[in-house]
């Protein structure tokens, strides 16, 4: 059975509320998006991500996920550490979410943490990130 976050092509499990681009015409789940298809799910991931960085000037995993997923919701120090193990990038050095290949580690490695997969092509995840920086 899939996870929720694929199930919904919302791999990063964003939760209601902001109007993203290609969301669901039907909102099924009461907490978290629909997306039509999972590169829009995996775009909006991105878009939080470049969000953090270029708004709010976060620039390492630890700060990232720190956000992300708060200490108060969740175990953030192991998410980190995964994070950081899976996308081979230290937990507190910056790194440039510009640079598409950045941006698709780290995605590829927090759908992974979310779901307990990453079933997605190399393909799909530069789908989706290309969506969020272009």
């Amino acid at each position: 059975m899939q996870t929720k976050g694929i199930r919904l092509n919302n791999p990063g499990n964003i939760e209601r509320g902001a109007k993203w681009k290609g969301l669901s015409d039907v909102q099924s789940d009461p907490r978290f998006c629909s997306f039509t298809d999972p590169e829009y799910g995996i775009r909006a991931l991105c878009k939080v991500l470049l969000t953090y960085q270029r708004k709010y000037n976060i620039t390492t995993i630890h700060g990232m996920i720190n956000r992300w997923a708060p200490p108060h919701e969740n175990p953030t120090a192991a998410y980190v550490s995964n994070v950081a193990k899976w996308s081979g990038f230290g937990a507190k050095v910056p790194v440039d979410l510009s640079k598409r290949e950045n941006l698709a580690k780290i995605a590829k490695a927090i759908i992974r943490q979310e779901n307990g997969v990453q079933p997605y092509s190399d393909d799909l995840i530069l789908m989706g990130v290309d969506l969020a920086l272009n």
